[in-house]
Protein backbone atom coordinates (compact mmCIF):
# COMPACT_ATOMS: atom_id res chain seq x y z
CA UNK A 1 0.00 0.00 0.00
CA UNK A 2 2.64 2.50 0.56
CA UNK A 3 4.22 2.00 -2.43
CA UNK A 4 0.96 2.61 -4.42
CA UNK A 5 0.77 5.81 -2.49
CA UNK A 6 3.98 6.54 -2.90
CA UNK A 7 3.68 6.42 -6.63
CA UNK A 8 0.58 8.63 -6.67
CA UNK A 9 2.01 11.45 -4.73
CA UNK A 10 5.14 11.44 -7.12
CA UNK A 11 2.49 11.20 -10.33
CA UNK A 12 0.81 13.71 -8.32
CA UNK A 13 3.90 16.10 -8.78
CA UNK A 14 4.83 15.56 -11.84
CA UNK A 15 1.06 16.68 -12.95
CA UNK A 16 1.41 19.18 -10.39
CA UNK A 17 4.34 20.48 -12.23
CA UNK A 18 3.15 20.11 -15.82
CA UNK A 19 0.13 22.03 -14.96
CA UNK A 20 2.52 24.64 -13.30
CA UNK A 21 4.21 25.27 -15.77
CA UNK A 22 1.74 25.46 -18.42
CA UNK A 23 -0.22 28.51 -16.31
CA UNK A 24 2.73 30.26 -16.35
CA UNK A 25 3.47 29.87 -20.41
CA UNK A 26 -0.61 30.78 -20.77
CA UNK A 27 0.13 33.70 -18.90
CA UNK A 28 2.95 34.65 -20.52
CA UNK A 29 1.34 34.06 -23.96
CA UNK A 30 0.46 36.77 -26.44
CA UNK A 31 -2.87 37.59 -27.91
CA UNK A 32 -4.28 35.84 -31.30
CA UNK A 33 -5.34 32.47 -31.70
CA UNK A 34 -8.33 30.75 -30.08
CA UNK A 35 -9.07 32.02 -26.65
CA UNK A 36 -9.11 29.02 -24.73
CA UNK A 37 -5.73 27.49 -26.49
CA UNK A 38 -2.74 30.47 -25.83
CA UNK A 39 -0.62 27.29 -25.20
CA UNK A 40 -1.14 26.27 -29.12
CA UNK A 41 2.35 25.30 -30.36
CA UNK A 42 3.06 23.16 -27.48
CA UNK A 43 -0.18 21.77 -27.30
CA UNK A 44 0.33 20.74 -31.13
CA UNK A 45 3.43 19.68 -30.56
CA UNK A 46 1.96 17.25 -27.55
CA UNK A 47 -0.88 16.31 -29.95
CA UNK A 48 1.68 14.79 -32.54
CA UNK A 49 3.56 12.65 -29.90
CA UNK A 50 0.19 11.31 -29.04
CA UNK A 51 -0.65 10.78 -32.46
CA UNK A 52 2.75 9.26 -33.08
CA UNK A 53 2.34 6.80 -30.04
CA UNK A 54 -1.25 5.65 -30.82
CA UNK A 55 -0.04 5.12 -34.48
CA UNK A 56 2.97 2.78 -33.47
CA UNK A 57 1.60 1.28 -29.66
CA UNK A 58 -1.95 2.24 -28.45
CA UNK A 59 -3.71 0.77 -31.62
CA UNK A 60 -2.04 -1.64 -32.90
CA UNK A 61 -2.65 -3.12 -29.20
CA UNK A 62 -6.61 -2.25 -29.33
CA UNK A 63 -6.78 -3.79 -32.94
CA UNK A 64 -5.34 -6.81 -31.48
CA UNK A 65 -7.45 -7.07 -28.51
CA UNK A 66 -10.33 -6.31 -30.40
CA UNK A 67 -9.91 -9.55 -32.28
CA UNK A 68 -11.51 -11.22 -28.64
CA UNK A 69 -14.77 -12.48 -28.63
CA UNK A 70 -17.05 -9.76 -27.95
CA UNK A 71 -18.66 -11.38 -24.84
CA UNK A 72 -15.13 -11.32 -23.27
CA UNK A 73 -14.33 -7.59 -24.60
CA UNK A 74 -17.87 -6.70 -22.62
CA UNK A 75 -16.98 -9.02 -19.63
CA UNK A 76 -13.71 -6.67 -19.18
CA UNK A 77 -15.66 -3.57 -19.90
CA UNK A 78 -18.70 -3.77 -17.66
CA UNK A 79 -15.82 -4.85 -14.46
CA UNK A 80 -13.71 -2.03 -15.14
CA UNK A 81 -17.18 0.17 -15.17
CA UNK A 82 -18.50 -1.33 -11.73
CA UNK A 83 -14.73 -0.02 -10.18
CA UNK A 84 -15.68 3.58 -11.55
CA UNK A 85 -19.52 3.79 -10.15
CA UNK A 86 -17.89 3.95 -7.03
CA UNK A 87 -16.27 6.89 -7.61
CA UNK A 88 -18.73 8.08 -10.11
CA UNK A 89 -21.38 7.79 -6.99
CA UNK A 90 -19.09 10.01 -5.02
CA UNK A 91 -19.09 12.54 -7.72
CA UNK A 92 -22.67 12.75 -8.49
CA UNK A 93 -23.23 13.42 -4.04
CA UNK A 94 -20.76 16.06 -3.70
CA UNK A 95 -22.64 17.93 -7.30
CA UNK A 96 -25.72 17.87 -5.11
CA UNK A 97 -27.30 14.81 -7.09
CA UNK A 98 -28.11 12.46 -4.57
CA UNK A 99 -30.71 10.36 -6.20
CA UNK A 100 -27.95 9.67 -9.03
CA UNK A 101 -25.26 8.70 -6.72
CA UNK A 102 -27.51 6.46 -4.44
CA UNK A 103 -28.24 5.12 -7.87
CA UNK A 104 -24.63 4.13 -8.72
CA UNK A 105 -24.02 3.07 -5.13
CA UNK A 106 -26.82 0.26 -5.88
CA UNK A 107 -25.34 -0.15 -9.70
CA UNK A 108 -22.00 -1.53 -7.56
CA UNK A 109 -23.38 -3.49 -5.25
CA UNK A 110 -25.94 -5.40 -7.50
CA UNK A 111 -22.96 -5.92 -10.14
CA UNK A 112 -20.80 -6.97 -7.76
CA UNK A 113 -22.80 -9.47 -6.27
CA UNK A 114 -25.23 -10.88 -8.85
CA UNK A 115 -23.37 -9.48 -11.90
CA UNK A 116 -19.96 -11.37 -10.09
CA UNK A 117 -17.69 -8.88 -9.06
CA UNK A 118 -19.25 -6.46 -12.49
CA UNK A 119 -18.83 -8.94 -15.07
CA UNK A 120 -22.36 -9.09 -16.11
CA UNK A 121 -24.03 -5.26 -16.29
CA UNK A 122 -27.19 -6.72 -14.00
CA UNK A 123 -27.41 -3.45 -12.92
CA UNK A 124 -28.72 -1.96 -16.23
CA UNK A 125 -31.07 -4.79 -17.01
CA UNK A 126 -33.41 -3.72 -14.02
CA UNK A 127 -33.18 0.31 -15.24
CA UNK A 128 -30.36 1.63 -13.35
CA UNK A 129 -28.51 4.13 -15.39
CA UNK A 130 -25.15 4.08 -16.05
CA UNK A 131 -23.55 7.53 -15.28
CA UNK A 132 -20.60 9.24 -16.25
CA UNK A 133 -18.73 11.73 -13.49
CA UNK A 134 -15.63 12.86 -12.49
CA UNK A 135 -14.03 15.31 -10.22
CA UNK A 136 -13.27 18.12 -13.18
CA UNK A 137 -16.99 17.47 -13.75
CA UNK A 138 -17.88 18.38 -10.00
CA UNK A 139 -15.37 21.48 -9.79
CA UNK A 140 -16.84 22.60 -12.43
CA UNK A 141 -20.48 22.14 -11.72
CA UNK A 142 -19.50 24.00 -8.61
CA UNK A 143 -18.39 26.99 -10.52
CA UNK A 144 -14.84 26.23 -11.26
CA UNK A 145 -13.10 27.87 -14.82
CA UNK A 146 -11.72 25.21 -16.91
CA UNK A 147 -8.56 26.99 -17.82
CA UNK A 148 -6.56 27.12 -20.48
CA UNK A 149 -6.67 23.82 -23.08
CA UNK A 150 -4.12 21.50 -22.65
CA UNK A 151 -2.81 18.42 -24.72
CA UNK A 152 -1.49 16.57 -22.06
CA UNK A 153 1.56 13.69 -22.81
CA UNK A 154 -0.53 10.29 -23.85
CA UNK A 155 -3.94 10.99 -21.76
CA UNK A 156 -4.65 13.55 -24.74
CA UNK A 157 -7.39 16.55 -24.72
CA UNK A 158 -8.07 18.15 -21.31
CA UNK A 159 -7.36 21.70 -19.37
CA UNK A 160 -6.00 23.01 -16.56
CA UNK A 161 -9.15 22.31 -13.94
CA UNK A 162 -9.94 18.59 -15.23
CA UNK A 163 -5.80 18.37 -15.25
CA UNK A 164 -5.74 18.89 -11.42
CA UNK A 165 -8.64 16.87 -11.21
CA UNK A 166 -6.98 13.82 -12.54
CA UNK A 167 -4.70 14.18 -9.15
CA UNK A 168 -7.77 13.45 -7.04
CA UNK A 169 -9.45 10.58 -9.54
CA UNK A 170 -6.11 9.01 -9.83
CA UNK A 171 -5.40 9.20 -5.64
CA UNK A 172 -8.77 7.41 -5.35
CA UNK A 173 -8.02 4.84 -8.13
CA UNK A 174 -8.94 1.20 -6.93
CA UNK A 175 -6.28 0.03 -8.97
CA UNK A 176 -3.76 2.25 -7.56
CA UNK A 177 -4.29 0.49 -4.43
CA UNK A 178 -3.35 -2.81 -5.19
CA UNK A 179 0.44 -3.72 -3.83
CA UNK A 180 0.81 -5.88 -6.22
CA UNK A 181 2.93 -3.90 -8.92
CA UNK A 182 2.38 -6.58 -12.01
CA UNK A 183 -1.21 -6.84 -11.11
CA UNK A 184 -1.77 -2.94 -11.33
CA UNK A 185 0.37 -2.42 -14.23
CA UNK A 186 -1.15 -5.64 -16.08
CA UNK A 187 -4.74 -4.20 -15.11
CA UNK A 188 -4.17 -0.81 -15.98
CA UNK A 189 -2.87 -1.69 -19.01
CA UNK A 190 -5.91 -3.53 -19.84
CA UNK A 191 -8.14 -1.27 -18.90
CA UNK A 192 -6.43 1.58 -21.41
CA UNK A 193 -6.41 -1.18 -23.83
CA UNK A 194 -10.11 -1.64 -23.60
CA UNK A 195 -11.27 1.94 -23.87
CA UNK A 196 -8.61 2.56 -27.00
CA UNK A 197 -10.32 -0.56 -28.53
CA UNK A 198 -13.95 1.36 -28.33
CA UNK A 199 -12.46 4.20 -30.29
CA UNK A 200 -11.41 2.66 -33.42
CA UNK A 201 -13.20 4.35 -35.80
CA UNK A 202 -13.75 7.11 -34.51
CA UNK A 203 -10.62 8.16 -35.13
CA UNK A 204 -10.75 7.59 -38.72
CA UNK A 205 -14.07 9.14 -38.83
CA UNK A 206 -12.48 12.20 -36.94
CA UNK A 207 -9.36 12.59 -39.73
CA UNK A 208 -12.01 11.97 -42.52
CA UNK A 209 -14.59 14.75 -41.45
CA UNK A 210 -11.09 18.04 -40.63
CA UNK A 211 -8.95 19.28 -42.30
CA UNK A 212 -7.22 19.72 -39.23
CA UNK A 213 -7.17 17.55 -36.58
CA UNK A 214 -6.31 19.07 -33.89
CA UNK A 215 -8.24 21.96 -34.26
CA UNK A 216 -11.33 19.25 -34.30
CA UNK A 217 -10.36 17.48 -31.42
CA UNK A 218 -10.03 20.69 -29.85
CA UNK A 219 -13.56 22.36 -30.22
CA UNK A 220 -15.32 18.18 -29.55
CA UNK A 221 -13.62 18.43 -26.31
CA UNK A 222 -14.47 21.84 -25.32
CA UNK A 223 -18.26 21.01 -26.31
CA UNK A 224 -18.60 17.64 -24.85
CA UNK A 225 -16.90 18.71 -21.45
CA UNK A 226 -19.31 21.61 -21.46
CA UNK A 227 -22.10 19.04 -22.16
CA UNK A 228 -21.15 16.66 -19.35
CA UNK A 229 -20.69 19.57 -16.89
CA UNK A 230 -24.22 20.90 -17.52
CA UNK A 231 -25.67 17.45 -17.83
CA UNK A 232 -26.76 17.68 -21.82
CA UNK A 233 -27.94 21.37 -21.41
CA UNK A 234 -25.41 23.69 -21.83
CA UNK A 235 -25.27 27.53 -22.51
CA UNK A 236 -25.34 28.57 -25.71
CA UNK A 237 -21.67 29.95 -26.70
CA UNK A 238 -20.09 30.71 -29.70
CA UNK A 239 -17.21 28.69 -30.49
CA UNK A 240 -14.11 31.61 -31.04
CA UNK A 241 -12.48 29.32 -33.54
CA UNK A 242 -15.39 29.37 -35.63
CA UNK A 243 -13.29 31.23 -38.94
CA UNK A 244 -13.41 30.89 -42.67
CA UNK A 245 -10.51 28.89 -42.55
CA UNK A 246 -12.01 26.15 -39.65
CA UNK A 247 -15.62 27.42 -39.64
CA UNK A 248 -16.90 23.27 -41.19
CA UNK A 249 -14.28 21.42 -39.01
CA UNK A 250 -15.77 23.43 -35.35
CA UNK A 251 -18.97 23.34 -37.04
CA UNK A 252 -18.94 19.81 -36.97
CA UNK A 253 -16.99 19.24 -33.99
CA UNK A 254 -19.40 21.52 -31.96
CA UNK A 255 -22.06 19.01 -33.33
CA UNK A 256 -20.66 15.77 -32.40
CA UNK A 257 -19.61 17.12 -29.00
CA UNK A 258 -23.22 18.25 -28.27
CA UNK A 259 -24.05 14.48 -29.68
CA UNK A 260 -21.38 12.96 -27.74
CA UNK A 261 -22.10 14.88 -24.00
CA UNK A 262 -26.20 14.11 -24.87
CA UNK A 263 -25.36 10.31 -25.13
CA UNK A 264 -23.10 9.91 -22.33
CA UNK A 265 -25.83 11.52 -19.74
CA UNK A 266 -28.09 9.10 -21.67
CA UNK A 267 -26.48 5.59 -21.45
CA UNK A 268 -27.18 3.11 -19.85
CA UNK A 269 -25.71 -0.08 -21.70
CA UNK A 270 -22.09 -0.83 -22.13
CA UNK A 271 -22.32 -0.11 -25.82
CA UNK A 272 -22.95 3.20 -25.50
CA UNK A 273 -20.63 4.19 -22.23
CA UNK A 274 -18.46 1.40 -21.94
CA UNK A 275 -19.10 0.48 -25.78
CA UNK A 276 -17.03 -2.32 -25.24
CA UNK A 277 -15.08 4.16 -22.81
Amino acid sequence: MTNSKTESMVAGRGVLMALGLACTLAACAGPGGHPKDPLEPMNRATFQFNEKADKYVMRPAAEVYDLAPLPVKTGVANFFGNIADVWIGVNNLLQGKFVDGLSDGGRFLLNSTVGLLGVFDVATEIGLEKHDEDLGQTLGRWGVGDGPYLVLPLLGSSNVRDGVSLIGDFRVDPLMQLEDVGARNSLGGLRLVSKRAALLGADTAAEEAALDKYGYMRSFYIQYRRNQIFDGQPPREKDPDDDDSSENDNDKAATDGNAAGSAADKSSSPNKKESLE
